[in-house]
């Protein structure tokens, strides 16, 4: 679940890695996050706001009698789950091993929630509080990417306050830097939340105030003409790429309803490319992932120019796990199933946390 935009989704991706995870080898216990930030673990309440997507504004009544629980941030109680002493759950006796977060966008995907994993002294699956927060920071990442010699396209970040004071100055610069059209949208967004395509200068003031409802910097984009690539990697020093996919759109672009909710989209996996660009976009994929000190898992987005050139769009450190997500079909093609692509992540998770807790922490 989590606060932000994406609850939602984060909810469906929750859903699909219970059902694939083994009963056999994991003893399971499921956190739920409201959108007001109340962190769950009776297993009834949680259920409900899994199960019923779409319902969990309604549900907050449902579960406000619900004892609210706190992950300790002492790593002498590592993973160790508190709430109020009446009717604490089971859940509650034991501390976590490894915790999978399944929280896109704000406050779990961009660093907030990994600072409180490594307080807590706990593992956990995907990138660390530094490639998160890269991650998270599409205007940040292009950046970096830039400054290792690696492909991106025409851009501009725009703060919102810089907007707001002279709107007349930058609807000139992107007009003329980039012009039309071009798409604006939330430097720390995901699932293309707050994404508007400009079409003409008329369009610009609308998208970028939309935009700026979801953050305080905008990254406006030159529109690429292209196809759409999607990349899966996993692991953490020597990080391997799956196949390569492509996405065709079932509206003008691949928006929040064509990834999660719409059968108009089409994925084709493995991508039908050219000799040797598969080959490219695979190594690009892990150039990217760590540029951006990513670790466990990351889904790297691409365009294909008509001319050849490849260029980044942007990196997803916690990917969706949908039915209908690139990033668990990408392995599957690759010959990673999902139950096992779950368990490496894990493994992964676990990898790291030992390398880590080795490491002196004072002199």
């Amino acid at each position: 679940g989590g606060r932000s935009s994406e609850h939602e989704v984060s909810l469906m991706s929750a859903r699909s890695v219970l059902d694939a995870l083994d009963p056999g080898k994991y003893d399971v216990v499921q956190i739920g996050i409201t959108k007001e930030g109340r962190w769950l673990v009776a297993g009834d309440a949680v259920a409900r706001l899994i199960e019923r997507v779409g319902e969990s504004g309604a549900l907050e009544g449902e579960v406000a009698g619900t004892a609210p629980i706190v992950l300790l941030a002492d790593p002498s109680r590592r993973g160790r789950l508190v709430g109020p002493p009446e009717g604490t759950p089971r859940d509650l006796d034991r501390p976590l091993d490894v915790i999978f977060p399944l929280i896109h966008g704000r406050t779990g995907e961009d660093g907030a929630l990994q600072g409180l994993f490594d307080l807590s002294g706990v593992a956990y699956v995907g990138a660390g509080i530094l490639g998160s927060a890269l991650g998270m920071d599409k205007a940040v990442a292009k950046r970096l990417w830039e400054a290792a010699g690696l492909p991106v396209g025409p851009h501009a970040v725009v703060p919102s306050r810089s907007w707001s004071r002279d709107p007349a100055r930058w609807m000139g610069e992107i007009a003329s830097r980039l012009g039309f059209p071009c798409f604006v949208k939330p430097a720390n967004s995901g699932s293309s939340i707050g994404v508007h395509k400009v079409h003409q200068l008329e369009e610009l003031a609308t998208a970028m105030e939309g935009a700026a409802r979801f953050d305080v910097k905008l990254l406006v984009e030159a529109a690429i003409a292209g196809r759409e690539l999607e990349c899966g990697v996993i692991g953490n020093d020597a990080p391997d790429a799956s196949v390569v996919g492509e996405i065709v759109p079932g509206h003008e672009f691949y928006d929040y309803q064509d990834k999660y909710f719409d059968d108009a989209v089409r994925m084709v996996i493995p991508a039908e490319l050219p000799d040797g660009v598969a080959e490219e976009v695979r190594s690009l994929a892990i150039r990217a992932f760590t540029a951006l000190d990513g670790s466990g898992m990351a889904r790297v987005d691409f365009f294909l120019e008509k001319n050849g050139r490849i260029l980044l769009n942007e990196i997803n450190t916690i990917p969706g796990f949908t039915r209908m997500s690139m990033f668990p079909r990408l392995w599957e093609a690759t010959g990673v199933g999902f139950p096992e692509l779950c368990d490496r992540l894990i493994a992964l998770a676990l990898e790291r946390h030992r390398e880590r807790s080795a490491l002196q922490q004072v002199r």
